[in-house]
């Protein structure tokens, strides 16, 4: 054992994964990194499906895997929770959704040691189920459907604003403190502003392989997005600097659309501004689909409209409706 190699700790926030764990945990146990060096702490937000049965059965044959309870039952929660509780040098968040390439952790350190930076993750590859699954993976890995950021699409390492997942060295919680337990979505986004704003540095590693298993229903999908719009406004209450163009586009998009609708009604002239709207969004959409079709099939193609649809207005509408509570019902 090489005394220089940092010990880790892998934190999997979980709550009713018995789908994926299974595979989450063996990609993990599997891992190239010197399994000495290395404990998996699985924080449970008190599954009601067979998640806990499943994780006990991997730690009775793995006994580096320990099963942790979180009776808040959140994400932020969880990670704060194991934060505490772990060992190590080095802390990697992994999703209870996701499977990992067997070197992601000696990516993961490999690449904190070079860089020197505070946070470095990889990029977020879609994996779906079933042709609904198929479609909306191929939608979210688009640069139309994920909105811009970096972590989606890039094909080069690089300084960002955020990373999917992460691995940071300990002394960043010290420094920057634990991740924001009042968002229940986005809060991994909030911790990566807090350390850009105290000098830290993000970093981006296509080396650094993971596959998540997306959503698979329409409706899913629908709650997940307005969720991470919902969020996003309560994230951006907390750190206004912290807005990005990339942000704003759906809820700008859904409202000028709603209002030039509603004032339709009242005069005819906002018709064309709201066909214009539309039209503008549908053309976008097609000519991305198309694209998106002859390069991966084109039996996608007739869902992927739709897709891309509930992706962005269902993150629109979940930003308007938070920004709609602040501002009528003076809710935080």
């Amino acid at each position: 054992m090489n005394k220089d190699t940092p010990f880790v700790s892998v934190l999997v926030p979980i709550r009713n994964e018995e789908r994926y764990i299974a595979q989450c945990l063996q990609s993990v146990i599997h891992q190239d990194y010197p399994q000495d060096r290395m404990e998996v702490l699985v924080v449970d937000g008190r599954s009601e499906d067979r998640s806990r049965e499943i994780v006990a059965e991997f730690s009775l044959r793995y006994p580096a895997i320990k099963l942790l309870d979180n009776p808040q039952l959140t994400a932020p929660a969880a990670m704060n929770l194991g934060i505490r509780k772990a060992r190590g040098d080095v802390l990697v968040r992994v999703d209870g959704h996701c499977s990992l390439e067997c070197d992601y952790v000696s990516q993961c350190v490999e690449c904190l040691r070079r860089t020197g930076a505070d946070n470095v993750g990889g990029l977020l590859r879609v994996a779906g189920q079933g042709y609904v699954g198929q479609v909306i993976a191929l939608a979210v890995n688009s640069f139309f459907g994920s909105g811009g950021s970096k972590f989606h699409y890039s094909s080069k390492e690089q300084y960002v604003d955020t990373v999917y997942l992460g691995a940071f060295p300990r002394r960043v919680f010290d420094k920057v403190g634990l991740f924001n337990e009042k968002l229940v979505r986005n809060q991994d986004y909030e911790l990566n502003y807090r350390i850009r704003a105290a000098g830290g540095r993000i970093f981006l590693s296509p080396a650094i392989k993971s596959c998540y298993h997306g959503r698979s229903s329409l409706t899913d999908l629908w709650h997940q997005y307005f969720q991470y719009g919902f969020w996003k406004l309560k994230t951006l209450q907390v750190h206004p600097r912290s807005v990005q163009p990339r942000h704003l586009a759906p809820p700008l998009f859904v409202f000028a659309l709603f209002t030039s609708g509603l004032l339709a009604l009242i005069h005819h002239g906002f018709l064309i501004l709201a066909l214009l709207t539309m039209a503008s969004y549908l053309t976008a959409s097609l000519l991305v689909s198309l694209l998106i079709a002859s390069r991966k099939g084109w039996k996608h193609f007739p869902l992927l409209p739709v897709v891309l649809a509930i992706i962005h207005l269902g993150w629109g509408l979940g930003f308007l409706w938070s920004l709609a509570r602040v501002v009528l019902l003076r809710r935080a």
